[in-house]
């Protein structure tokens, strides 16, 4: 206690040396935090300055006094606080630091000073509880890291926090909630250890207590700590099914009959988006396919997918609940036969039924419907088709001519009215719906070329496939003519007798050739250069030379001639350089903000990336230049050598946490002093195998970081070469034409 009483006085001052306190001035000078707190927020940097060492002795030396201990906790966390409090602004305290954050470094520069908090969790008081863990909260919020690898390394740190889970005291719970959530973010080996420490069944418990999705912000804390411990982390996701914690999730999807007349509250649109988020998190793209597989059984098996169905056809959702209910259907079908066959089953409560796609898609290719909506039902669709060859030729069979006399409305009919509409959005949609029914499926190809279209009042039908090529020459929208070109494209792949077709529509490869000869461009017109470059060399590569003017070789002079094969390169390679490509590239799903951003699709990614190379060599393009240097032959080396440096880093990474991993469990296993010398060979063992691993580690980053500059090194000397060899080559050429122009004989070699 005299220490903090002299911290205390060296900040607020000392009384005068000839006074002598009173009884009442003894009391009061017992509990010295108290007035502390009063002047902190105003002082705080001289509070913690000169007091900070006085308080972390006080909680070393004073640890059965609950009270004062809880007044220092509070102080520790207002003086690591990272909010700038008014009363320093009021005090015109101007600084380019945060004053929290210096201050939570120097209490974490003795990682001993966090587990003597975590010690505190352990006291019943909650004047000392509480404030612990608005501590531990405050210095997270600064040291995220550095917090996380303490608490890692402490005994029985993380079940200490854990156990607050099961607190009474809701006020102790729900700050546990809080803390664990931020604890638990980016960091695999936490999320596993707050997994196995009985998590999910703990935060069922609080999210039943609290009323499902009916419940207040209790049950979005619990959702969010519990999608923190899934995403990205497969070991918790198989725990997860494996623990049957689908079947729990059911009881969240369940609407009162009457929700239409009560409504839906913010808090409750809230709790429902995170529930989403965390069925989508189980079945994400992103995760291993047998995970996959196997978390999409469970959920239909536990009629999951039939509630989210029906909340997607129930009337009174919110449009944003709307929108992921799409998204998160989409996900839990993608790549299911059977959940895809269940989900084109699904009838719409209209008058007469629909099935539930053609009522999406009906939204899709409405201008009126919100662009989140639209682009979720795309999504929805296209996960829908997703290695469903049955699900494609059912699309394709609504295009065809049938003889059943049915006028219901169709997946066909939607499809190519808004493909034609004026809306570009609804070009767009179509399109690349449209091109999902074609994707790996070279039958269903064939089959649309027999679908024809009746363009004018008794004039001849024609072709789907000439009609696209007649639309992407008359659009003035950009975001029309690539979505044509990217059906096109999907289309015209190993396909010869689609390259035929469009090898025979009037206009159609003068179009693609002004395109692809163009020398200016803004507004992402060079993606429409460089898709209708794509096109033309679909046509060589595809080519069965059946159209007499149009062969490959004619095709490929043509292309040579009247663009240049250099400008063909560089216009293909305009697509993959692009922003919009590498976005569209890294997902399935659409992740555009603004309608403006919808340019390129995942799949269409793919194809390019699969074929650009086809192409190139279809068209006996060579990448080495005049001198036979090649594009790639400076880096063969250095790409092979970084190729083995990057595996070697990954083995020792790997090997690495696996000896943190096995060195953290016998720290906890030791529980106490008594059994320290049994284990302390093995840990020293551990330690020094750490360190060599950890030596070796750096070497392998230093090696790397060293072929790495000489890589680039000399990338940029062939950029600059290249660049030097482009600009004398089309300085030769025009030598040659000038030369050619005043009646010189120009021999070519």
């Amino acid at each position: 206690m005299e220490y903090f009483r002299s911290g205390l006085k060296s900040v607020l001052g000392a009384p005068p040396p000839g006074s002598q306190p009173t009884g009442a001035e003894t009391k009061t000078d017992e509990m010295p935090a108290e007035p502390l707190k009063l002047y902190l927020k105003k002082y705080r940097l001289e509070v913690g300055a000169q007091g900070m060492d006085v308080l972390r002795q006080v909680l070393e030396l004073d640890r059965s006094d609950c009270e004062i201990i809880g007044y220092c906790l509070d102080t520790l966390c207002n003086i690591t606080s990272k909010e700038v409090f008014e009363e320093e602004s009021e005090n015109n305290i101007s600084m380019k630091v945060n004053v929290g954050e210096q201050f939570t470094e120097m209490f974490l520069k003795n990682p001993e000073n966090v587990s003597v908090v975590l010690g505190f969790l352990e006291e019943y008081d909650f004047r000392v509880r509480w404030p612990a863990v608005k501590l531990l909260t405050s210095l997270i919020a600064s040291k995220p890291k550095e917090i996380q690898d303490i608490i890692l390394v402490s005994p029985m740190g993380v079940s200490k926090l854990m156990d607050l889970l099961l607190e009474n005291r809701e006020v102790i719970r729900n700050d546990a909630l809080l803390l664990l959530t931020n604890l638990t973010k980016s960091n695999a080996n936490i999320q596993k250890i707050v997994a196995f420490e009985n998590a999910f069944d703990r935060l069922f418990d609080v999210i039943k207590e609290e009323g499902w999705t009916d419940g207040g912000i209790v049950v979005e804390d619990c959702m969010l700590l519990m999608l923190n411990l899934l995403k990205n982390n497969t070991s918790n996701i198989n725990f997860f099914k494996e623990g049957s914690y689908i079947q729990k999730l059911s009881p969240m999807f369940v609407l009162p009959p009457n929700l239409e007349e009560i409504g839906w509250s913010p808090q409750k649109v809230s709790n429902f988006h995170c529930v989403l988020q965390l069925v989508r998190t189980l079945v994400s793209p992103n995760n291993p396919v047998q995970i996959i597989t196997a978390c999409q059984k469970t959920m239909r098996n536990t009629n999951l997918l039939e509630a989210l169905c029906n909340i997607l056809m129930a009337s009174g959702v919110p449009a944003d609940i709307l929108t992921e209910t799409i998204n998160t259907v989409g996900e839990v079908i993608r790549g299911n036969l059977t959940n895809q066959e269940y989900f084109a089953n699904v009838l719409a409560p209209s008058n007469p039924p629909r099935p539930a796609i053609v009522v999406l898609l009906m939204s899709m290719v409405n201008e009126k419907q919100p662009f989140a909506l639209r682009c979720a039902v795309l999504y929805c669709f296209e996960c829908f088709l997703f290695k469903n060859e049955i699900g494609q030729e059912l699309v394709i069979q609504t295009l065809l001519p049938s003889n059943t006399g049915n006028t219901a409305l169709t997946t066909g009919q939607l499809l190519c009215s808004g493909l034609f509409s004026n809306d570009h959005l609804s070009n767009w949609f179509s399109s690349v719906a449209l091109s999902h029914c074609l994707i790996e499926n070279p039958a269903q190809k064939e089959q649309l070329l027999r679908v024809l279209l009746a363009t004018n009042l008794g004039a001849q039908p024609v072709s789907l496939l000439h009609q696209c090529a007649v639309f992407l020459q008359h659009t003035s929208k950009l975001q029309a003519k690539l979505g044509v070109l990217m059906l096109l494209a999907n289309w015209m792949a190993h396909c010869p007798q689609a390259v035929k077709i469009f090898l025979n529509v009037p206009g159609a490869m003068a179009f693609l050739t002004a395109q692809t000869s163009a020398s200016e461009y803004d507004n992402n017109e060079e993606l429409l250069q460089g898709l209708c470059a794509f096109i033309m060399g679909l046509c060589v590569a595809f080519n069965d030379n059946s159209v007499q003017n149009y062969s490959k070789e004619n095709l490929s002079q043509l292309l040579e001639k009247r663009v240049g094969i250099e400008t063909y390169c560089k216009k293909l390679s305009e697509i993959s350089r692009h922003e919009i490509y590498a976005k569209a590239a890294k997902q399935p799903q659409i992740k555009a903000k603004h309608s403006s951003e919808l340019l390129l699709e995942f799949e269409f990614c793919k194809l390019f990336k699969a074929l650009e190379g086809v192409i190139i060599q279809a068209l006996g393009v060579q990448r080495d230049l005049s001198n036979g240097i090649s594009e790639l032959s400076l880096s063969e080396h250095e790409n092979a050598l970084l190729l083995h440096q990057a595996v070697e880093l990954r083995e020792m990474n790997a090997q690495l946490i696996d000896q943190n991993t096995l060195l953290k469990a016998q720290l906890a296993a030791l529980g106490n002093s008594t059994q320290l010398p049994v284990n302390g060979i093995d840990s020293m063992a551990s330690q020094t195998q750490n360190e060599n691993l950890l030596e070796r580690i750096k070497q392998i980053e230093k090696e790397n970081a060293e072929k790495e500059a000489e890589l680039e090194k000399l990338r940029k000397d062939q950029d600059d070469l290249l660049e030097l060899l482009t600009d004398q080559d089309i300085k030769l050429n025009t030598f040659k034409n000038r030369l050619k122009e005043l009646g010189e004989t120009i021999e070519d070699g």
